[in-house]
């Protein structure tokens, strides 16, 4: 429940706005002026606030630092061509949102909560939202444990908070990934489904040893055989093999990403032949070996595509078509983008207008 939608709003003296140099936005470490935050406890979420942004404080005891009860979401903020600001498919964040709450035992946050808070947080500050290309005001909704108490059990309070960052690419150049098969990033019945921050620490060190070798990120593959492919990175992973969409079907350990679900919907649009189901890693090397593999990229928030380059497998390094000449990939980047521009037609209703 919440306890009202009156939002109080404390603004800042002054304004950080002019100490950026919005040619050269390095992703996610520059924050924008305001903050939202609500907390939940006796069953409501109340004390809806934007304040400044600033530091938290935290009990010692904190049970989100001992358990790591937390879930986030990523969604992003652009000025189409009219100078409008919009946010693309926010309704599909929000209820992802409970979707990894309900596994985390965390509660809901109402969709007209998160809907409301974003909006007059992005009102405030919608000044920080850039408009130069590739970039956007990344939008980071998240929810964590209050409780004062180092025993293991569900917490009784909550915060719910939205932070903002304009942001530039993610990636700054093709990515190079090896396909694990040692280390695993989700397991069946576990919370690979959700956005859970803990899933995202378990994944560090099998990367960190990556990138020692020269590899950007990792190909995550089933924990049982690790003989079929999940997730790359923090993304969903697709390939166009003969002409074919190809991605690994969602199942609880892999996320239903919205930029997924936004490309294999244009894909179908388009009338080109998709396929969700198990992708084998045996299938995609020796695809990339025939050379009918003609495209693979990384799909998510934060990159929207990730051009791969290299897949490394075995020992062996395999080099994938040059990024210029990759039709599909190249084709519905500019397809997404337009679409948040206001370039094109939305005719799936993505675009949000504050």
């Amino acid at each position: 429940m919440i306890d009202t939608l009156d939002i109080s709003i404390q603004k800042v003296q002054n304004s950080r706005i002019n100490e950026v140099d919005f040619d050269n936005i390095p992703f996610g470490k520059v924050y924008s002026d305001h903050m939202f935050i609500a907390d939940y406890e006796d069953g409501q979420w109340s004390d809806l606030r934007i304040v400044p942004y600033e530091n938290l404080s935290l009990a010692p005891a904190s049970s989100v630092i001992h358990y790591g009860q937390s879930v986030f979401e990523g969604l992003k903020a652009y000025k189409n061509n009219k100078g409008e600001a919009v946010v693309f498919r926010p309704e599909a964040n929000a209820k992802r949102l409970n979707k990894s709450a309900e596994r985390m035992c965390i509660p809901e946050v109402p969709e007209e909560l998160f809907i409301t808070a974003m909006t007059e947080l992005l009102n405030l500050d919608k000044d920080w939202i850039p408009n130069k290309e590739n970039t956007a005001l990344y939008i980071r909704p998240f929810v964590f444990a209050m409780d004062d108490y180092i025993g293991i059990k569900p917490s009784e309070k909550y915060r719910f908070m939205i932070i903002t960052c304009p942001v530039g690419a993610y990636y700054s150049e093709p990515v190079k990934v090896k396909i694990e098969t040692e280390f695993t990033r989700a397991a069946k019945g576990g919370t690979g489904y959700a956005k859970a921050a803990g899933n995202y620490a378990g994944s560090l060190y099998p990367a960190k040893l990556a990138q020692k070798q020269g590899y950007h990120q990792l190909i995550w593959t089933d924990a049982k055989e690790h003989a079929y492919i999940e997730e790359s990175g923090t993304m969903n992973i697709m390939f166009v093999i003969n002409d074919t969409l190809i991605t690994p079907e969602a199942s609880s350990t892999i996320l239903r990403g919205i930029t997924r679900d936004s490309v294999l919907t244009v894909a179908r649009d388009w009338g080109m032949k998709v396929e969700e189901r198990r992708v084998s890693v045996d299938e995609v090397i020796e695809a990339a070996k025939n050379g009918t593999l003609q495209d693979a990229f990384g799909a998510g928030t934060a990159a929207t595509i990730a051009h791969i380059a290299l897949i490394g497998h075995d020992g062996v390094d395999y080099t994938l078509p040059p990024i210029e000449e990759r039709k599909f990939s190249n084709k519905v980047l500019k397809a997404l983008d337009a679409i948040k521009l206001g370039e094109a037609e939305d005719k799936h209703d993505w675009i949000f207008k504050l």
